[in-house]
């Protein structure tokens, strides 16, 4: 197995510079979360005393839920909090569950960064497509299409095979695994805000964001860390990219500091926090050239969507 380069913090960063950058706070982390909850808080007031913006509201919410998972993924890096069990429950209790799952999937990502072996792989393999795919999945994505696949997908396909007569394992069970806090967060939002005529307000201010915006959202970024870069890249500086990202982009796709991505895959176990400075730092230092950078998402939306029609058809 081909193991992707790794850099080292001393060829970069003096010793006082790293035990800066590399610090986990114990309370910093904790803002994020506080921070985030009161976005989509704040937002969710909005659409309910004023319906006409909703529309605005689904998009600031749904991309502070990807903020959640940026904080969960923080997380299973060990950066949120330095005590890794309050690193841990805060996690599995305001971010999501599943953080051992996804630490020890998310972990082998990064070991085989942009090489054959990297799990990950499949989300950026097929980049370049053409525009029309690429509105294809957009309409996907922003119909809940997406969601629902991701959601039920499995279930559907293990009830078919089962009226096939294939041994499946148990459905019921797995559903519930799956989804019993989506479950439980309609019925206890829903029966709270009924007795004030808003029955409505977690449907359309938490699950809609989810299966809409946030899908896109969460595409992508995918696209933005990783599309369009060659299989088997050797350079630990271009094997994922760091996209510029406007005020407006930072408030409804990119949150938390999740576009320094190459950052992020040089130094690893840095706190999303201390991104923007290691970038910083770089750049004064003269790496920053180096890397593999883009001026925006929309550059990286064009580059991704760059395959011509008639190869697909001659496919």
């Amino acid at each position: 197995m081909a193991v992707a380069a790794r850099v080292n913090p001393k060829d970069y960063f003096s010793a006082e510079e790293w035990a800066r950058l590399s610090h986990h706070s114990s309370w910093k982390g904790i803002a994020l979360i506080v921070h985030c909850y009161a976005v989509i808080g704040l937002a969710a007031a909005m659409g309910m005393l004023w319906p006409i913006t909703i529309p605005l509201a689904v998009m600031i919410i749904g991309a502070r839920q990807l903020g959640l998972g940026i904080i969960g993924h923080d997380a299973a890096h060990g950066a949120l909090h330095p005590d890794l069990k309050i690193n841990d429950w805060v996690s599995k209790t305001f971010t999501g569950g599943g953080l051992e799952a996804y630490r020890k999937y998310h972990l082998q990502h990064h070991k085989f960064a942009q090489q054959r072996e990297d799990p990950d792989l499949v989300l950026s393999a097929p980049f370049p497509i053409t525009r029309r795919s690429l509105r294809r999945k957009i309409i996907r994505d922003l119909t809940g299409q997406t969601f629902l696949k991701a959601r039920f997908g499995g279930t559907v396909k293990k009830l078919r095979a089962r009226k096939a007569g294939e041994p499946v394992g148990p459905i019921l069970g797995a559903f519930w695994r799956q989804n019993n806090k989506l479950i439980l967060g309609a019925v206890l939002f829903t029966a709270v805000g009924a007795p004030f005529g808003y029955w409505w307000a977690w449907w359309a201010l938490w699950l809609l964001p989810k299966a809409t915006w946030n899908a896109l959202v969460t595409r992508l970024r995918n696209i933005a860390e990783h599309a369009c870069i060659a299989v088997d890249e050797p350079d630990p500086l271009r094997q994922a990219r760091t996209t510029k990202a406007s005020l407006l982009e930072r408030a409804l796709i990119a949150p938390y500091y999740v576009n320094y991505h190459c950052e992020h895959h040089m130094f690893m176990h840095l706190p999303c926090y201390s991104l923007p400075q290691t970038h910083r730092l770089l750049r004064e230092k003269g790496v920053l050239d180096r890397m593999l950078t883009s001026p925006g998402y929309w550059d990286v939306i064009s580059q991704a969507s760059a395959k011509p029609e008639r190869q697909l058809a001659a496919a």
